[in-house]
């Protein structure tokens, strides 16, 4: 009876000792993956670096077309960007975008103009200013995922997606970067099934987006080939987008970037479509 004794308290020393074993490499995981951030936060970060890094921004856009065949087609424009002000810090600001073009003599003076919702069940607003036909021309929300002035870049990819618009998921974590699933909400909207993207975890700029299309095969490409420093914030100055059915692809090179300029909001009017603000596009 003694000895049954000692050695149930042997094996309930070591049972135990197991139990006590398995909690400490518990506790010790939970503490590793609590220095990931959390999806929401990656999310969050990785549109704060790509789409509002100062108040505002200003920048000359050289954007160079390629079909399949090589040849090429440019267009030069001047962006400027204005984040409207919001009563919760922590939260994505509503933003609005003005775009001038300047080159060829076909799309001179011609202006996009974005009002940028955050809000989930709210539509940006777009605009076109056709100056040959002195013509403001609304861009309907199912219009958004179409090329932009011929490229293979899309309107809504000007501006940016807006996060609430899908749903995401970290699928993978590299040495370098978070990749993350995105799933639209409503898939009758939009020509994907789904997205990936390629976070950089350092900068949590979008380095890599891969489109799906509704069977699931790659389609569509985005790429940023340069980052440069400007001003203390890491920024996007050389991009790509192809179609990987058609071969062809676009590419945008962004000189002059400025930040904190000081741009009014009264621009981001219909009024001044047909009467650009030449002081802020020099």
């Amino acid at each position: 009876m003694r000895d049954s004794r000692k050695n149930a308290i042997v094996i309930l020393g070591f049972s135990t000792i197991f139990a006590l074993l398995i909690l400490f490499n518990s506790t010790t995981a939970v503490a590793e993956d609590s220095s990931t951030p959390s999806v929401e936060q990656i999310v969050h970060r990785s549109n704060k670096a790509a789409y509002y890094q100062g108040e505002d921004g200003k920048a000359r856009v050289a954007m160079s077309i390629f079909d399949k065949q090589g040849n090429e087609r440019n267009r030069e424009f001047t962006i400027l960007r204005k984040d409207m002000d919001s009563e919760e810090s922590n939260k994505l600001k509503n933003q609005k975008y003005y775009v001038y073009f300047t080159k060829p003599s076909d799309v001179r003076k011609m202006v996009f103009m974005v009002w940028k919702h955050i809000a989930q069940d709210e539509n940006d607003d777009r605009w076109l200013y056709l100056p040959g036909m002195d013509l403001v021309k609304r861009i309907a929300a199912t219009d958004k995922r179409t090329n932009f002035v011929g490229s293979h870049f899309f309107y809504e990819d000007v501006s940016g997606r807006n996060p609430n618009l899908d749903e995401h998921e970290l699928v993978n974590t590299t040495d370098n970067y978070y990749v993350l699933k995105n799933v639209p909400k409503n898939k009758d909207m939009v020509e994907f099934s789904h997205y990936k993207m390629w976070i950089h975890k350092d900068t949590y700029i979008p380095v890599k987006t891969v489109y799906f299309d509704k069977n699931r095969q790659k389609y569509r490409e985005y790429q940023v080939m340069n980052v440069e420093d400007v001003q203390g914030y890491k920024t996007v100055t050389k991009s790509r987008m192809k179609n990987l059915n058609t071969g062809g692809y676009t590419i945008l090179n962004y000189k002059e970037v400025e930040y904190d300029v000081g741009i009014p909001e009264d621009i981001f009017t219909e009024r001044y479509l047909s009467r650009p603000p030449i002081k802020y596009l020099r």
